[in-house]
């Protein structure tokens, strides 16, 4: 692991913003290292508001989709709200429904199955709406780049509203709207929305016809914030006022969905980090190994015995879920080592009976051992499908933009992308993509890198600075929890390997006699002999609490060590 030292700001504006906040350098460091750089431009950053919000109707056919939506509730028509099966596509369409319930009667929703239809539009979700009279369909987290099926829905007489995130092709779908900040043509201000943000924007630009504001959408939040934190988008810009009040939400009054899972995990205070290892997996893991059409049967339940009883069936998907992905990635290591790919600039494995619903996951897994981009292939009826996964600062889906010419169909992001492909295709297609990624990556960002906010002493560490940073929170991209270094360090001589097979390392750590820190480190078990003997070592690590029967004492969570 390689450690980069973020840059130091101007000593005089940490001056500045020091005298301006009332605060020390430490904290002047980080405001201004997330551009921070003022008392105003702080205000706004500790003290979240509503008014952060743009205006919806900056999105390019805002006007076009509220009118439409009006329309059919005006005169009663049908309307079929649609999404993809993960957390975005699930938490947007149990949002959509709801809100236009309290609208309408004839409302229905409409999930995908991921292994009949795929990601996206489906010709079957269309014919479905069409036997049964919808004459509109609101789509969520999907349908950018559905021209086709926009077009088969248009031929049968049914409109379509689009609510995407994801980049646009060449052309746009023939939608009666496409929301999509990423949008060329879109002056929208912020283009880092999810897909729920999409939906929420709709919805509030929907409630202020009936002049309501954004207060009055409040108890969506929680589907917004679990969105955010689950499709990795920045928390910056309005993303973090979402975050920050749908957080709120989540721990003071959320949907009985919501709560019946946080019983299920028996945790007081929910972080965004929680959202995302605890809610999040949860939500996935219908679409993941049943049906995403569970996930919105909860996020939409208002009886919370019913929702209970919904949210025990989705732990259980979970368990098999983690299951399932553990041994696919046991299998994945196996196929690396047997095909002598340890030293490539990807991954690319494969196996037909591999489970479609996790092989995300596994790819994410194999990073953590292998860290390249990371391909791992599945059989789909009569094709093949992947999941890719990157490393920071390598742009994937470009990579698989080189290698079209054996590609059927891909979309996604930066880090993260879908596709499939022609069976016949795979071995050229791995080939290729070997080829590009060597041709064009970095060769540095093939060695995990670890970014240090600034080095700090031991004896600046205090309840106060503590107090402060949980005001950095939502975490997330863009605003990361700070990692801060220190050099100097000795064991007091007790440090010791603990956990299963010794994988994790516990010490305490002191830099002068009057400074000591308990510090744990996960999965550092194996530097063992870097604290041994009271030597010198120098530690990255965030500032964590530690409760333990009722006592709150800070600690250390160590990211790395080195002599």
């Amino acid at each position: 692991m390689r450690w980069t030292l973020k840059p130091k700001p101007e000593p005089s504006k940490v001056e500045d913003l020091k005298k301006a906040l009332q605060v020390n350098d430490i904290v002047a460091t980080l405001l201004l290292q997330r551009g921070i750089d003022s008392y105003e431009v702080a205000k706004t950053f500790f003290r979240p508001s509503f008014e952060e919000l743009h205006d919806p109707f900056l999105m390019k056919d805002m006007g076009n989709a509220v009118a439409r939506i009006e329309t059919a509730i005006a005169q009663g028509e049908s309307i079929m709200v649609y999404g993809d099966y993960d957390v975005d596509g699930t938490t947007s369409v149990a949002l959509m429904s709801s809100y236009l319930k309290t609208r309408i009667n004839s409302v229905a929703t409409y999930i995908p199955d991921r292994y009949d239809e795929g990601y996206g539009i489906s010709y079957k979700g269309i014919d479905f709406a069409h036997d049964n009279d919808f004459s509109l369909i609101i789509a969520l987290d999907c349908g950018v780049k559905a021209i086709d099926k926009v077009k088969y829905a248009n031929e049968k007489g049914i409109d379509f509203i689009i609510c995407d995130h994801h980049r646009p092709g060449d052309n746009l779908p023939d939608a009666v709207a496409v929301l999509d900040p990423k949008r060329d043509d879109c002056e929208y201000p912020f283009k880092e929305l999810c897909g729920c943000g999409v939906g929420f924007k709709l919805i509030t630009a929907l409630a202020s016809n009936q002049g309501e504001t954004v207060e009055d959408l409040v108890e969506y939040l929680d589907l917004v914030a679990t969105a955010i934190g689950a499709d990795i988008v920045p928390i910056v810009d309005e993303n973090r006022a979402l975050a920050y009040f749908g957080l709120q939400v989540i721990n003071t009054n959320p949907r009985p969905g919501m709560k019946a899972i946080i019983a299920e995990v028996k945790k007081d205070e929910l972080t965004i980090t929680d959202v995302v290892f605890i809610i999040a997996p949860r939500i996935n893991a219908a679409g993941r190994m049943k049906h995403g059409n569970h996930a919105v049967t909860l996020l939409t339940e208002t009886d919370f015995n019913l929702a209970a009883e919904y949210a025990m069936d989705i732990d259980q998907f979970n368990t098999d879920r983690r299951e399932t992905d553990k041994r696919i990635t046991e299998e994945a290591l196996i196929q690396i080592e047997e095909n002598n790919e340890q030293e490539g600039c990807t991954t690319v494995v494969y196996h037909e009976t591999w489970h479609k619903g996790v092989i995300g996951i596994v790819a994410s897994r194999l990073i953590e051992t292998y860290y390249r981009p990371t391909l791992v292939f599945t059989k789909s009826g009569d094709k093949l499908a992947a999941s890719a996964r990157s490393v920071s600062g390598f742009d994937v889906y470009n990579a698989l933009e080189a290698c079209s010419e054996y590609i059927e169909q891909f979309g996604g992001h930066k880090y993260a992308a879908g596709l499939t492909l022609l069976p016949e295709n795979y071995e050229a297609f791995k080939a290729k993509f070997e080829s590009v990624v060597k041709e064009t990556i970095d060769p540095k960002l093939l060695t995990r890198e670890l970014k240090i906010d600034t080095e700090i002493e031991l004896g600046e560490i205090n309840d106060k600075l503590m107090r402060i940073l949980k005001q950095f929170a939502p975490f997330g991209p863009g605003n990361l929890s700070p990692t801060f270094m220190t050099q100097g360090l000795k064991d007091t001589g007790y440090g010791k390997c603990v956990g299963e097979d010794d994988k994790h390392i516990r010490l305490t750590a002191t830099q002068s006699f009057n400074d000591k820190i308990v510090c744990i480190g996960f999965g550092l078990g194996d530097k063992i002999d870097i604290i041994k003997n009271k030597k010198s070592f120098s530690a990255a690590y965030s500032i964590d609490e530690n409760h333990w029967k009722g006592n709150v004492s800070l600690q250390l969570k160590l990211k790395d060590i080195k002599e």
